[in-house]
């Protein structure tokens, strides 16, 4: 959520360090999840795209959970249209065909259409719980928190 050109988070940074080990590493110990805090703080703009384009071909939830176990788990650059490729070409999708979606913008209108409105609500911190059009929280929470939320 830092299109240019608002500057990326420095990964060594106070920021960064504290809400890794404040929150996402207790959090993801908790459920068992193999994340380290990533190296890098690539812009993010085209692995947006690129899930959409793999949701134009059936695997919306496969490319999105490659994406973030590269990122999270394996500390890759996603920002990187051959790393994109990669993954594309892991899910037997045609990788070929989605370097010339990111190289033609085919998907960067409706990925800044999405900032945009992300914007517009509010959104400031991933993952972020939108219901109803309305930002409701921000951040990791706890599965009571976002219970609280679906039940209100």
């Amino acid at each position: 959520m830092r299109p240019e050109p608002i500057p990326t988070l420095d990964p060594n940074g106070d920021y960064l360090v504290s809400a890794w080990q404040n929150h996402v590493y207790p959090l993801a110990a908790k459920m068992n999840m193999p994340l380290k805090r990533p190296a890098i703080q690539p812009r993010s703009r085209l692995a947006h795209e690129a899930v959409k384009w793999a949701g134009k071909h059936g695997c919306f939830n496969e490319y999105n959970l490659a994406l973030f176990r590269a990122f999270f788990e394996h500390g890759k650059n996603i920002g990187d249209i051959e790393i994109l490729k990669e993954l594309a070409a892991d899910l037997k999708l045609d990788a070929n065909s989605l370097d010339t979606s990111l190289k033609t913008n085919e998907y960067t209108e409706i990925v800044i259409s999405d900032e945009d409105e992300a914007k517009r609500i509010g959104v400031r911190a991933v993952p972020a719980f939108v219901i109803n059009g309305k930002l409701k929280a921000a951040g990791v929470q706890s599965a009571q928190r976002l219970h609280e939320l679906l039940t209100k």
